[in-house]
């Protein structure tokens, strides 16, 4: 045994070395060896994950040879160890003598910032001193089991020390590490205490609050109508009082139901970690916009649909390490949740920096499943989209995660059930983002209300940006075209009256409602402008659900329902429609 270690010592240089290093101290047991242990293994098979710099022996506990038992263990061992590995990775080293040895481990120097940033972005589901310091991977299990064996003892003679004064006595943690650690407890313990100032409320009560504010809202407008029929200016003066007060009481009972979304995007930690150990990926997961609040009702219902992106982004999107490595990129890929709002609308974005959606391939098995005919000249956002479609799959294998063909087209419906929509922009080699819009409450909204024939709709006022008259020589050529020039800009429109069939004749003038969602511009051919009006949005029911240009209805003051408008659907069929124009020359 001795010459074991003189080889050390010589490879090593004998003796502590100053460096950026793990620093270990080990004192066994009088009865390792008795229990069938042998201690210099444990040394060898710490140099498996790491490198030995320097191994240092103190026999300061050796007794004089008559006094000596050769049975017995008088070992003391300190070492600087140069590893990747954290602390519970070390400390598993010893797993077969823990409870027979006195073990040190003292991190490197350039560990101490690391510890400090993790416990700065602590969970904050424990204000547990010990729990924080292992959740940031400072202390082990076995470590705080120990502190607080010592706590307990020092309570038996008449004191009781701090847990955290112990860990700095005991060497476990530097006196840094539990005065951030102490700080990040305080913040959590004053968090609670804040949140303990809040009321609980049933979803029930809320919900059923909402609704009567959305009847309040119709009969204002009821109320608003036969005011200005009336003619009597004090009444109307007192109605616009009553209608401003509704106003803020909608606005006061719908932000009772706007929630952060950051506590979704927050469950999908673990889901990336554990996802990347079964996919053997190294993958990251990066949060922005976790503040940005909407409907708790759409929050409830966005989990699933994320859940199936994030998963599809780390299988699909991502390449293994080895691939990335080849093709210049860091080993570890990156996933990032992100949301903002948008014109009215929150916008979601799961992006990925993995390889793209490969084209070539999607258009091959769309052609395949018949999905896409042969000779179909497509753009590539149609193309992308048809990972959308049911049954859609370009895996070739089927896992636990992938290639059943299930997930995508589900995405698509759940989401277009809370009248949202989803789009995927890629670029080869450099990654995938899917965006998803949605509506930041499925309530009341401020519509824009017009009227083609006797027909009345109503348009989110969120999305109008301008009105102007459809002149003349517009209505001429709108026979053989379905745009005008806007100051220079091809806006395509689409006439309500053609698109829901309706007999009335157009009147001597008509106008144009231009709308914008995500980017692209449009125009709604109508009779009358009406004016803004506040809407509560009534489900169509499931005989309707196939309707693809319709979002909702609603009643208006008079007792007639009005339609809402599914913008995003009709300004898709206007675009691809002036393409068609524009394509063939018109």
């Amino acid at each position: 045994m001795p010459a074991v270690h003189e080889s050390q010592l010589a490879a090593s240089g004998g003796g502590p070395v100053e460096g950026d290093y793990w620093h270990l101290s080990i004192v066994f047991g009088r009865e390792v060896l008795k229990n069938g242990m042998e201690p210099i293994s444990f040394i060898r098979y710490l140099s498996t994950i790491g490198d030995i710099v320097s191994l240092d022996i103190d026999d300061s506990d050796l007794p004089e040879l008559a006094a000596m038992d050769p049975e017995a263990c008088y070992l003391r061992y300190s070492l600087d160890f140069k590893s990747e590995a954290d602390k519970q990775t070390i400390e598993d080293v010893f797993e077969f003598v823990r409870d027979d040895c006195e073990l040190r481990i003292f991190p490197p120097p350039s560990h101490l910032a690391t510890f400090v940033e993790r416990l700065e972005h602590a969970s904050g589901n424990t204000d547990m001193l010990g729990q924080l310091l292992i959740e940031a991977g400072i202390l082990t299990e076995h470590e705080l089991e120990n502190a607080l064996r010592v706590q307990d003892s020092l309570k038996a003679v008449g004191g009781e020390p701090p847990i955290g004064e112990v860990l700095v006595k005991e060497g476990m943690v530097q006196k840094e590490v539990v005065d951030v650690a102490l700080k990040k407890q305080r913040q959590i313990r004053d968090h609670k205490a804040q949140e303990a100032r809040f009321v609980r409320v049933s979803a029930e009560k809320l919900d059923e609050l909402i609704n009567l504010v959305g009847e309040l809202v119709i009969a204002g407008a009821g109320a608003s109508l036969l005011a200005r029929r009336s003619g009597d200016a004090a009444l109307h003066e007192a109605n616009s009082a009553v209608s401003n007060l509704v106003e803020e009481i909608r606005d006061g009972a719908l932000k009772l139901r706007m929630v952060e979304i950051g506590e979704t995007f927050n469950r999908f930690q673990r889901v990336v970690r554990d996802m990347s150990r079964e996919l053997g990926k190294d993958i990251g997961l990066e949060i922005s916009g976790a503040d940005t609040e909407l409907d708790k009702t759409v929050v409830e219902k966005i989990g699933d649909p994320l859940m199936h992106l994030v998963r599809n982004a780390m299988d699909h999107g991502i390449e293994p390490v080895d691939a990335r490595l080849a093709a210049g990129k860091p080993a570890k890929g990156k996933l990032r949740l992100n949301a903002y709002h948008d014109s009215g609308s929150i916008v979601i974005e799961v992006a990925d920096d993995g390889g793209g959606l490969k084209k070539e391939k999607i258009l091959r098995k769309a052609i395949e499943r018949g999905i896409v005919s042969p000779g179909q000249n497509l753009s590539d956002s149609e193309i992308f989209n048809l990972v959308f479609e049911a049954g859609f799959s370009t895996a070739e294998q089927i896992s636990n995660l992938s290639g059943r063909g299930v997930g995508m087209d589900v995405v698509k419906r759940n989401i277009q059930a809370l009248r949202g929509s989803v789009d995927i922009d890629s670029t080869a080699g450099q990654g995938t983002t899917v965006r998803i819009r949605l509506p930041l409450t499925l309530a009341i909204i401020d519509g824009f209300l017009v009227a083609v024939g006797k027909s009345s709709f109503v348009v989110p006022l969120d999305m109008v940006l301008e009105c102007i008259e459809l002149s003349e020589a517009d209505r001429q050529l709108a026979a053989s075209r379905n745009y005008v020039n806007l100051r220079g800009e091809v806006l395509p429109f689409v006439r309500l009256r053609d698109e829901f069939e309706i007999k009335a004749p157009p009147g001597k003038r008509e106008n144009i409602v231009v709308v914008q969602y995500g980017g692209q511009k449009a125009g709604f051919v109508v009779d009358e402008l009406l004016g803004e009006f506040q809407t509560v949005i009534k489900p169509l029911g499931s005989v309707f659900r196939h309707l693809k240009s319709i979002s909702g209805s609603t009643i208006l003051g008079t007792g007639e329902v009005a339609l809402i408008l599914d913008v995003p659907a009709l300004l898709q069929l206007g675009v691809a429609r002036d393409g068609a124009m524009l394509a063939h020359g018109a």
